[in-house]
């Protein structure tokens, strides 16, 4: 598959490490560092950018996302959900991580790495104190062994206390990998285990207590707001393991030095003739010393056979250098006498010409032979010490025998995915114009459920087989393409089937260059595991009987470097468009009572229009960067989604004693109000609101923020006011009943260093 970048190019999944971007030029990564993505299935490697930009670093500690497009409870590391809709991903079998995205790197997304010498990064960034604040700590290794071999690890530990009660967040991660880069074989290794435990207070009982709080007698703290819940927690452990690797079958060809090679060259050269004159003229002392006699250094000089000394830059190997393009060359004329002197000066030519002094051999990989292996190992808990009566509409009496008056579900999962796959690659000779990959697939796939059975589990084992194809054109400037074809012909996914096509277009216009993508995909799936079975103590569901569904988008992109705009036009077509609804009556004491969770699927056609413009001005040491998005479902009770999302910054950018780079302003979030996905805390997860008349509306409420983002040496560090406009009232929500954070003081660092 191919993804859409930023800028509008579009990512293409090229092979072997041929560049797979818009440039045929490699990117300077700054102090001896380059990092690139795999791809999950193929394992072709994508450049990536070194994550030390001064620019919005401030923001990235945000569970909200840069651009504050996320819907979230609130809380660092909270469950979130993209309100754009073409940026959300698939639904996945094992649903319950899905939320936690800001914290879990996928596999396409982690960057792997190649240093010339160790490289270490510290991040952390805080707020509060010990009984409210956030914590947020991040540490990155990398070093290589030679050129060919690389590894590193990532520690990231996030810890929120939480500012409203009973909504603590405690995650962990640990990943090791290592990748090999050779000429014949290449491999990636990604291995990670994972820990994400939530507090779930269910809400605030009154959203009033936030929106209106004039209405109350009492002055209440956020901490002092009540919730729904308590002593209720959702705990996720996982870990993963992923090998991609291959074998090139090519052949070896003579290709021209660089000049930097060439450089090397001349100087290791004349290194090695300065080192065997040295060794000569000791030898000859040396033997002037045996002989009795007083060794005469400048006759020396004089009777040995002249040799280069001088700078390594001027040495000249193996004849005179080729002159550079355009350096006239003056030739004299050589009469020639006879037939045999014409037979040298040809023989001579010949020579010259088949000289491959600044020659050097490079090994072509023609196929290769692939196979990707992916395993993840899930368990997942909802444990409830303290629920209120009639808090859940249904009771199953097996499982709560089994419980007693405590909640204690476990789902357990586990996925086993090996791929093979041979490639031929593009660009080898003039006439392979693109790469041609074929594939097959096997998943192995195990659930874990509580059920009635003496055991109290149930499980559950699915299989599929999949074969599919790639045809993809990378190489170049001017246009790219990729199509990848996948269909199931065996086990639970027969008769899925997916196409994903993408291409750019890239020329220059008015002095700058413009780009032009287009991504288009259809996609027939069937609903995922959990949408069709589903057994707990408070939620039972069987829903054999799901259609599959099938999405289809189109999307275009428009970028202009030089005026510095983004026009983005999606059109998404959503046929079996499968939810989760969420239901409850507001009690008189402002409690929940007759919570249920139910799978739907639209009796309609759901279509989808986005419109996103990003534009972004200078003048001098001003900034503004802004983003606005449109969109428009067809069924708003199926897809709610705001009309409108708008993002804008507006910063002065500036140098202080000429080394502190300082980024000072503030930016705003806004989207417009709508029916927004409750959360449903008993399955983790974001459901359409269930409850007619009793339904809220969100957003229309700015939240600002005003930073000194700043940049010194290797060092980046922020001083930041969030939400600075936070005061008295305010519909402040991201998500239904789970209020925004008011004014805090938020500081962080970012510290890069060789070892």
């Amino acid at each position: 598959m191919s993804t859409v970048n930023p800028d509008g190019t579009v990512n293409h999944l090229g092979d072997g490490g041929l560049r797979d971007s818009t440039s045929s030029s490699s990117k300077d990564i700054p102090k001896g560092m380059r990092v690139w993505t795999v791809d999950e299935r193929f394992g072709d490697r994508i450049e990536a950018e070194v994550d030390t930009t001064q620019h919005m670093f401030m923001n990235t500690l945000f569970t909200s996302g840069l651009r504050g497009e996320y819907n979230t409870l609130g809380n660092l590391g909270a469950p979130r959900e993209n309100r754009i809709f073409a940026d959300r991903q698939l639904p996945a079998q094992f649903m319950f991580t899905q939320p936690y995205d800001y914290f879990i790197t996928p596999v396409e997304q982690f960057h792997f790495t190649n240093t010339l010498s160790p490289i270490t990064n510290l991040s952390y960034n805080e707020c509060g104190d010990k009984v409210n604040g956030e914590d947020h700590l991040k540490a990155l290794f990398a070093v290589n062994a030679g050129k060919k071999l690389g590894a590193g690890f990532k520690f990231d530990y996030l810890y929120g206390r939480g500012y409203f009660q009973h909504q603590g967040s405690a995650h962990f991660n640990y990943t090791m990998y290592g990748s090999y880069l050779g000429d014949r074989y290449q491999a990636h290794l990604l291995l990670s285990t994972n820990h994400q435990k939530l507090t779930e207070n269910g809400g605030v009982t009154n959203d009033n207590y936030v929106s209106h709080p004039e209405s109350f007698e009492d002055d209440f703290r956020s901490d002092e707001i009540p919730t729904v819940l308590e002593s209720n927690w959702n705990r996720n452990d996982n870990q993963h393991v992923f090998l991609t690797h291959r074998y090139m079958v090519g052949f070896n060809r003579k290709v021209p030095m660089t000049e930097e090679e060439i450089k090397a060259k001349k100087f290791a050269l004349a290194s090695q003739k300065e080192a065997e004159e040295r060794k000569k003229k000791a030898d000859a002392a040396r033997q002037a010393q045996k002989e009795g006699r007083d060794f005469d250094e400048s006759q020396y000089e004089k009777d040995k056979t002249p040799t280069y000394a001088g700078r390594p830059d001027d040495a000249v190997i193996a004849g005179d250098e080729p002159a550079a393009a355009g350096d006239s060359i003056k030739q004299e004329r050589i009469a020639v006498t006879s037939k045999e002197m014409a037979d040298s000066l040809v023989a001579q030519t010949q020579e010259e010409a088949a000289d491959t002094s600044w020659m050097k051999n490079e090994y072509v990989p023609v196929t290769s032979f692939i196979h990707t292996l992916k395993f993840d190992n899930y368990r997942r808990i909802y444990q409830a010490y303290n629920t209120p009566a009639d808090y859940y509409l249904n009771t199953f009496p097996v499982i709560e025998r089994l419980q007693g008056d405590s909640v204690y579900d476990k789902m357990r999962h586990y996925e086993l995915r090996n791929t093979l796959a041979v490639s031929l690659l593009e660009g080898f000779n003039k006439w392979a114009k693109a790469g041609l990959k074929g594939f097959v697939t096997h998943d192995l796939r195990y659930f874990e459920m509580p059920d009635t059975v003496r055991t109290g589990f149930k499980d559950f084992k699915e299989h599929s087989l999949s074969v599919g194809g790639q045809l993809a054109k990378t190489q170049g400037s001017l246009l790219h393409y990729n199509a990848t074809f996948e269909t199931w012909l065996a086990g639970e996914d027969a008769g899925q089937l997916k196409l994903d096509v993408a291409a750019d277009l890239n020329f220059k216009f008015l002095g700058d260059t413009v780009r032009l993508a287009a991504r288009g995909y259809f996609y027939k799936l069937h609903p995922t595991f959990y949408q069709r079975h589903f057994s707990s103590k408070h939620l039972w569901w069987d829903n054999d009987k799901l259609k599959d569904e099938e999405r289809t988008r189109l999307e275009g992109i428009f970028y202009y470097e030089k005026t510095r705009t983004k026009l983005r036009v999606a059109v998404d077509n959503l046929t079996n468009f499968t939810y989760f609804t969420n239901q409850y009556t507001i009690t008189d004491t402002e409690g929940r009572s007759g919570n249920t969770v139910g799978v739907v699927q639209s009796d309609k056609t759901v279509n989808l229009l986005t419109l996103q413009l990003s534009q972004d001005f200078t003048l001098g040491p001003l900034n503004w960067e802004s983003q606005v998005t449109y969109q428009k479902s067809g069924k708003q009770e199926a897809l709610p989604l705001p009309d409108l999302n708008i993002y804008s910054n507006l910063y002065l950018n500036f140098k202080i004693a000429k080394v502190l780079q300082v980024h000072l302003g503030g930016d705003v979030r806004f989207f417009t109000k709508y029916e927004a996905p409750d959360y449903c805390p008993y399955i983790g997860q974001f459901c359409n609101q269930g409850n007619g008349d009793g339904n809220v509306k969100i957003g229309n409420y700015p939240i600002v923020n005003v930073y000194a983002n700043m940049l010194l040496k290797r060092t980046r560090f922020f001083v930041m006011m969030s939400h600075v406009n936070a005061g008295e009232g305010g519909n402040r929500f991201l998500v239904p009943h789970y209020p925004v954070n008011g004014r805090i003081l938020r500081l962080g660092l970012s510290w890069n260093f060789d070892n």
